[in-house]
């Protein structure tokens, strides 16, 4: 494929609009209003995200992560802590988050600090994972060099014997995060690319509501 033949993709947006009036006056509302509609809407993995981290020295990275909790704290999500995610966000404790709903011509752009959530939810979390997900946070050193996959699967099936039983304590260095946002963008697509950008930034307790040029 050639740039010329990649340069030609191009759609135009025509399913909906955001107005100030139906976003309202606060971005939690909003969210859970669309996520809904891209759960209706039969969406793989609605609760898709991609998650950016920086290092001290504003190095980023960036990887799709998964949502699993959402109130009007944050965004939660589950890691390892000694992955690069998890030592960047320790270093350097702020982030982004990356909503993107094709189906619904829909983006949604979240900033804000990252904490680490209790270890009460990280523990009730864990517990209702599956058998395999639960062994698979003690069998996998998220992020490391390892010689190959029979490794990992050496590291799995001697972990299922050892709990044969099913009972797998949370291990300490894996747990949730939970995203604090300070800034909310929400982005409908439009035609001839005069999309709909209504951001939210938190001041102080209140949201601000602002409209951005495309």
């Amino acid at each position: 494929m050639t740039s010329k033949a990649i340069a030609d993709f191009r759609k135009d947006y025509t399913a909906a609009g955001l107005s100030e009036g139906d976003a309202g006056s606060d971005p939690h509302e909003l969210f859970l209003h669309w996520f809904e509609q891209a759960v209706q809407a039969g969406l793989h993995e609605p609760n898709a995200m991609t998650l950016a981290t920086a290092s001290p020295e504003g190095k980023p990275s960036a990887r799709v992560v998964l949502l699993k909790n959402l109130d009007e704290t944050g965004f939660t999500f589950f890691t390892n802590y000694n992955s690069r995610k998890g030592l960047e966000i320790e270093a350097n404790p702020f982030g982004a988050l990356v909503f993107l709903w094709h189906e619904l011509e829909r983006q949604v752009r979240i900033e804000g600090r990252i904490v680490k959530v209790t270890e009460a939810e990280s523990d009730e979390y864990y517990a209702i994972r599956p058998l395999g997900s639960r062994l698979g946070a003690w069998a996998s050193p998220q992020s490391t060099v390892i010689v190959g996959r029979e490794t990992l699967e050496r590291q799995q099936a001697e972990l299922t014997t050892k709990h044969s039983d099913g009972i797998v304590p949370r291990p300490s260095h894996w747990g949730g995060y939970r995203v604090e946002p300070v800034a909310v963008e929400f982005w409908q697509g439009r035609p001839s690319r005069l999309h709909d950008r209504i951001r939210f930034r938190l001041d102080g307790k209140s949201w601000i509501r602002e409209r951005l040029a495309p």
